[in-house]
């Protein structure tokens, strides 16, 4: 990974007021600033881009760099899975999704053979440490896995853009 990458973070789709239902109109607009924001990304220098591929906001970041990548095939998607077993509990149609996008990923690096507790934190500390730029769909709540990776970017002096999932307000 290189300074000019980014990684994501974000909440996974129950923190969310539509849930998983993702034809919801709050969620295609997520989606559409989401995008927004990689390109302004890509138009600034930055060709790499991580996720932590989670449920919600990493697969649908990993998803947008992908149909961005068919229109500018310089750019790498890079996912970096806390543990094999991270998609073992999802639903078929989930873990599907999950290994149909890590086979279009550039590099695909699982941290951990099994799950942990700490697995998580330390996927989202490996994130921030190998990348410049945070993009963060965050509500500004102070509990959970986004909230630690939000304070912990800021804390080794990353760039966070935050998008707020409700008033999509980027901050």
């Amino acid at each position: 990974m290189n300074n000019l990458a980014c990684a994501f973070t974000g909440h996974r789709p129950s923190r969310f007021s539509f849930g998983y239902n993702e034809d919801d109109e709050r969620c295609i607009k997520i989606k559409t600033v989401m995008t927004e924001q990689i390109n302004t990304l890509i138009s600034n220098g930055v060709t790499e881009f991580c996720s932590g591929m989670a449920l919600g906001v990493d697969q649908w970041a990993a998803e947008i760099v992908l149909e961005i990548k068919k229109s500018q095939p310089n750019l790498r998607l890079i996912a970096v899975r806390p543990c094999e077993t991270q998609a073992d509990r999802w639903s078929a149609y989930q873990r599907e999704r999950h290994y149909d996008t890590l086979a279009q990923c550039d590099v695909v690096m699982t941290l951990q053979t099994k799950y942990t507790y700490s697995c998580i934190s330390a996927r989202n500390r490996y994130l921030v440490d190998h990348t410049k730029y945070l993009l963060a769909i965050y509500d500004g709540s102070s509990n959970g896995g986004t909230a630690y990776t939000v304070r912990y970017a800021r804390q080794q002096g990353r760039q966070v853009i935050s998008v707020n999932p409700e008033t999509l307000a980027v901050i």
